[in-house]
């Protein structure tokens, strides 16, 4: 494909058609005639050899090609954006610009509290969004890390991309207080007999994954989509979960939990901001980057 061939207006059209399954409305949102978006239409049908949009009835549906070609567009235009939104010279004091950070509720509270107060001081026209990541990151890491500014996750999940290295953690075992048959510690035998609360999906949470180095196949009984709901799911059970130190330290007194240390060497946590190489000489981004850093080392070192 040569893309200078290609009228790159084209995929702000085609974002627009496939999401609004409308020509008029389409062109409404893109500030284009409805003469001028069914034009584009045209020439995307003959592009793609598909009509993209077909009606039914009253209503007008998405291809098979039209949907898969749906969150592709958009990909590629949350890219396209931020490549023409780079800059050569950047201010944090005065820029106003906006990063969004894809993440768990662990690296935004542990880490991402620190960085905005940081901001708050230093660059204060400066907006953070965090956003929870999603197994999509894993599935197709490239087309997700192309459309945000950086990936807050630890070593071990993801590789093929550019990282900057933030804060050291540990893994720590969380039981109900009352437990009835646990003491002051844990054996392998526990985890191995007692059901589980885990973060994510059962086959591939972090727990799963430590567990299965040891060869332990963990009872899952409830999976979550926060670190932060495991206390309140382990409180006045059987269960076990594993979650980070740094955080559990944090959520102390929210439930009736005890902390106890894992049975095993599990392997530590060593979180990072991963980031597409797109963003690589963005000198906003180059801020970004020395600045997570910074504020990573600063908690990393307060947390030790």
């Amino acid at each position: 494909m040569n893309l200078s061939r290609l009228d790159l207006n084209l995929v702000v059209a085609l974002r627009a058609l496939l999401e609004e399954r409308n020509v008029t409305r389409a062109g409404e949102r893109v500030g284009l005639s409805q003469p001028a978006m069914s034009a584009a239409l045209g020439r995307l049908r003959r592009h793609f050899g598909d009509d993209l949009i077909a009606r039914t009835g009253n209503t007008y549906e998405l291809t098979p090609l039209g949907a898969d070609l749906r969150d592709r567009a958009a990909a590629a235009c949350d890219l396209l954006e931020r490549v023409f939104s780079s800059q050569a010279v950047f201010d944090p004091s005065v820029a106003t610009r906006e990063f969004t950070l894809l993440g768990s509720d662990y690296g935004a509270t542990v880490f991402g509290a620190a960085l905005t107060r940081l901001l708050h001081e230093e660059a204060p026209g400066i907006r953070i969004t965090f956003q929870q990541s999603g197994p999509a990151i894993v599935e197709n890491t490239g087309a997700v890390l192309s459309a945000v500014d950086g990936l807050l996750m630890p070593h071990g999940i993801i590789d093929g991309f550019p990282a900057v290295e933030l804060l050291r953690d540990r893994w720590v075992c969380l039981v109900a207080d009352d437990h009835p048959e646990i003491g002051d510690t844990l054996t392998l035998d526990d985890l191995a007999r007692l059901p589980w609360a885990v973060y994510q999906r059962p086959y591939d949470a972090p727990a799963t994954r430590q567990l299965s180095m040891i060869g332990v196949q963990p009872r899952v009984e409830v999976s979550v989509q926060t670190f932060q709901l495991l206390p309140h799911l382990v409180e006045r059970t059987r269960r076990v979960a594993m979650i980070q130190e740094r955080l559990a330290r944090r959520l102390e007194g929210m439930a009736a939990v005890r902390v106890l240390e894992c049975p095993f060497e599990a392997v530590p946590v060593q979180e990072a901001m991963w980031w597409h190489p797109v963003h690589t000489q963005d000198a906003a981004h180059q801020w970004l980057r020395e600045t997570v850093a910074r504020v990573g080392a600063e908690v990393d070192a307060a947390g030790r």
